[in-house]
């Protein structure tokens, strides 16, 4: 429903495109997720797991928030956890599934990783100067993540923060739209970034530990505040991905490894691991192809929209089965 109304908010043929295929995909979820009431983690089924990783490889690098809707996406399957076991592993499994996500800007930007690795063995001066900047970008977010991680998974991981989170970051993207515009932002290329700037970005990246955020928004509108065309923005905010996503892939998938295979089985999380490849590769194709003409805008009415749906199936005390019906 909410792609529908946001459909008509904007002309660009291949937005329509896109709109729809989630509308389908959420349809889809409509049509067979199952009742589980007396649900256990381990149930979770392999069309249930390729759902999450749909929704992980579309959401992880939209500014729209992959970590919330995949937490929305567990209350429409009815697998969301039940317990504080159950919910450590199913954030880590969120997590984990990220590694397809990484893979698919490995693959699509290999020859910028290909500049990186020559400049670490001094062959290519741009290659080193870039990976010194996401290096410094990265580093905000490894001591903050170390510090609150468990107190941002207690206290932040459920839908009222993510709610206001979603509203918040709407109206933002909104305010300043005109910086996200690629015909009125002709700011500067990657190569031109100062390891201040980088420092900038990571700070504010930060900010998306906050579920909901979104790491693409906070990178994104942190380049292009430090001065960075809307095209090098998103450039810097998918290979800072890469080593902040892949650290917490390392990190969670290192702490509950075991516990993910013993809840899911083997087949559920190599599943969502290669939907989410697929999917992420479709996703960043078209939103480079979208910001090369578009701004933000039409992101954050669908999170203003999103966030207030959301929002009054909560205050109306309407159970989660039910939610469906709406998505």
């Amino acid at each position: 429903m909410i792609c529908i109304v946001v459909l008509y908010l904007d002309k660009g043929k291949k937005l329509k495109k896109v709109l729809f295929i989630i509308f389908l995909f959420s349809l889809c979820i409509s049509l067979f997720a199952q009742d589980t009431k007396d649900f256990e983690a381990k149930k979770m089924n392999t069309f249930q797991a390729a759902v999450i990783g749909v929704v992980e490889g579309i959401t992880e690098y939209l500014p729209v928030s992959s970590t919330a809707h995949i937490i929305l996406t567990q209350k429409l399957l009815g697998i969301a956890p039940k317990n504080e076991a159950e919910k450590n592993v199913a954030d880590a499994y969120a997590v984990c599934i990220q590694l397809g996500a990484i893979i698919a800007v490995l693959g699509l930007y290999w020859k910028r990783f290909v500049k990186i690795l020559k400049g670490i063995v001094g062959k290519d001066k741009e290659g080193l100067a870039l990976l010194v900047n996401l290096i410094i970008a990265f580093i905000p977010a490894v001591i903050l993540g170390l510090i609150f991680d468990d107190m941002i998974k207690a206290k932040l991981f459920n839908m009222w923060p993510i709610v206001v989170a979603w509203i918040v970051g709407g109206v933002v993207i909104l305010l300043v739209r005109k910086g996200t515009d690629p015909k009125l932002n002709k700011g500067k290329d990657i190569e031109e970034m100062t390891k201040l700037d980088a420092l900038k970005i990571g700070v504010i990246q930060c900010i998306a530990m906050w579920p909901g955020v979104s790491r693409s928004l906070t990178t994104i509108l942190g380049g292009i505040w430090t001065g960075l065309s809307v095209a090098a923005a998103v450039e810097f905010s998918f290979l800072l991905g890469v080593i902040t996503l892949g650290a917490a892939t390392l990190y969670d998938g290192y702490k509950y490894a075991g516990d993910i295979f013993t809840y899911y089985g083997v087949l559920s999380p190599i599943v969502g691991l290669i939907v989410a490849f697929i999917s992420a590769v479709v996703a960043i194709k078209w939103l480079v192809s979208y910001l090369n003409n578009h701004g933000l805008q039409i992101f954050g009415w669908y999170r203003i929209a999103l966030g207030i749906i959301v929002a009054i199936l909560i205050i109306c005390n309407i159970p989660a089965d039910a939610w469906k019906v709406v998505f």
